[in-house]
């Protein structure tokens, strides 16, 4: 299948090519601004999907929204019905409209304009017209100070510029590119789409936030490289939001330090923190070193050696029963620390020893929940 996607060096546009060049059976076509209405027949001769994604939001003079969304529109219309007309081939468009289509503003009655001239394809001609009037988009590769807020707010914060706010409480709808990307392909794959009515078809999950919760999103991400304490970015909004703020980093901020306590034992290292679900960290111990030797009352454990080999002594305080066990990184078991067993672990083998942790809670120097015991 070869697909067309006009405006296809913008935000949209990129992701879209990137996804679509992973699908073996598709080739892509493009045509942008630049180039001529002959080469748009051409194109559209050979296309049998189109992705109607070039138009003009922010305009130095307001006609360009007559030139950049109804005159080009009208080309694709004028080719595509042509083409159905002689050959009967009906070429199935997408088009990428706005929530301000219902706006009686240039911008909005010019995107109303294009899908109505859209729509009598359907109409006239019963081909298939798939139009999004998408609200908000975010994700990498939007423009600051063009696509979205989103794109504004994580560049700013990404290289320590101010945000300007001028209305914390305005609420926005957002949607991510990549769910945007995935209902596209899945017109393109016959797939059924949501529609809210007729021809007009949503992109979910649709977000709400405000701007000034957006900001302060964002700025907890950057936060969280001092307190190594991680937001809630597994799922959801906050997903995207998370993926979309590291797009924006510059390189120089690509890698951070982080601090390392050292003794003569070896290395401790906190690595991430959560909110609910502990941290993770790593130590190190030279041959011969025993770490540990203390008790939790709650606390819990879990250890896995990456490298070298550990003996884990464990002694329970009120039985007095003992067990030992020995793990090396020949093999991936996890070593739990149970809740009143005292435990250590030594340095067995003649590598330096390393091993992840992960603690169900955050270590809290004034409540460590870590009383030393000898086993």
């Amino acid at each position: 299948m070869k697909v067309l996607i006009t405006g296809s060096e913008g935000f949209i546009g990129k992701n879209l090519s990137l996804r679509l060049s992973e699908i073996e059976s598709i080739t892509v076509l493009t045509f942008s601004r630049q180039q001529s209405q002959q080469e748009l027949v051409a194109l559209l001769q050979d296309a049998d999907f189109v992705f109607h994604l070039a138009g003009v939001n922010r305009p130095q003079n307001p006609d360009e929204f007559t030139t950049g969304n109804i005159d080009l529109t009208y080309s694709i219309y004028s080719i595509v019905a042509d083409i159905a007309v002689k050959t009967g081939r009906k070429i199935p468009v997408l088009f990428t409209s706005s929530i301000h289509a219902v706006l009686d503003t240039p911008y909005g009655k010019s995107k109303r304009e294009a899908e109505n001239i859209l729509l009598r394809l359907k109409d006239e001609l019963d081909i298939p017209i798939y139009i999004f009037r998408l609200p908000g988009v975010f994700g990498k590769w939007a423009r600051p100070n063009y696509n979205s807020v989103v794109a504004t707010f994580c560049y700013n914060i990404a290289n320590d510029l101010p945000l300007e706010i001028d209305n914390p409480q305005h609420q926005l709808k957002l949607v991510h590119v990549d769910d945007v990307i995935s209902t596209f392909i899945s017109a393109i794959e016959g797939k059924k789409v949501i529609s809210r009515h007729d021809a007009l078809l949503d992109v979910l999950p649709e977000y709400t936030t405000s701007v000034g919760e957006l900001a302060e999103a964002i700025k907890s991400f950057e936060i969280c490289r001092q307190t190594l304490i991680t937001e809630r970015v597994g799922s959801g909004f906050l997903r995207s939001l998370y993926s979309t703020y590291v797009s924006y980093l510059p390189i120089d901020k690509f890698t951070y330090s982080i601090k390392e306590h050292e003794d003569p034992r070896g290395r401790f290292v906190e690595i991430i923190k959560t909110k609910d679900s502990g941290q993770i960290s790593y130590f190190t111990a030279h041959p011969g070193v025993t770490r540990g030797g203390h008790y939790h009352h709650c606390k819990t454990e879990k250890f896995l050696v990456i490298q070298g080999t550990a003996k884990f002594k464990f002694r329970h305080l009120i039985t007095n029963e003992r067990y030992e066990l020995i793990t090396s990184s020949a093999k991936a078991n996890i070593v739990e620390t149970i809740p009143g067993w005292s435990h250590d672990v030594t340095n067995v083998g003649t590598d330096e020893l390393i091993a992840i942790v992960w603690a169900n809670e955050n270590f809290d120097s004034q409540n460590p929940d870590t009383i030393a015991s000898l086993l």
